[in-house]
């Protein structure tokens, strides 16, 4: 039986997830790879990125359908199946997230939101200048930049193999799915 490609084209992602995305990647590139002093503009940046996280985090219980944590929520049972299906080269129905995509995502928030919290405990007088601290925070950075490079790599080996460009459609929202048919 020969198969024949269709596309369909699906709104996924919408402009306040779209902008979120954007600005965190710049808030982190920034402050990881330009702003490295701890200064006045490294605070303001690790600040916003936090403020992105915690808006990002309503928006998952009160925004668009595919936003919502409820629609791509990694349970077990959708992870073993994204799985399966990827050992298997079977094609997944996930117009959002897919299961270990929504583990990576809540991987790189929590992140985040540790080394904001972890930056704002060193601007306090029971934390000045506690070395494990900043050693903690440093770390934390190197596993969020090591993160995001994985997240961006797997974005494009999922593109690949989704017959998809996700990163076209992290900026436009649209994704455009290539779906195999069989043919008779």
């Amino acid at each position: 039986m020969n198969e024949l490609h269709s596309a369909e084209a699906v709104r996924v992602w919408d402009p306040f997830v779209r902008i979120f995305h954007w600005s965190l990647v710049i808030c982190v590139l920034v402050n990881y790879f330009v702003i490295d002093d701890g200064e006045t503009i490294h605070q303001w940046l690790g600040y916003t990125a936090s403020a992105l996280i915690v808006a990002r985090i309503i928006w998952g219980f009160v925004g668009s359908q595919y936003a919502r944590f409820s629609d791509f929520f990694p349970t077990p049972t959708r992870l073993r199946q994204h799985v399966h299906n990827l050992l298997t080269h079977q094609q997944d129905d996930y117009p959002g997230h897919n299961p270990v995509g929504a583990l990576m995502m809540f991987a790189l928030m929590a992140l985040v939101l540790a080394m904001g919290v972890t930056g704002f405990m060193q601007t306090l007088d029971a934390f000045w200048g506690e070395e494990w601290l900043l050693e903690l925070h440093e770390v934390l950075a190197s596993l969020l930049i090591l993160g995001a490079g994985f997240h961006a790599l797997a974005a494009i080996i999922m593109s690949y193999l989704e017959r998809t460009n996700l990163i076209k459609a992290m900026w436009t929202g649209v994704k455009v799915r290539s779906r195999l048919k069989p043919s008779g």
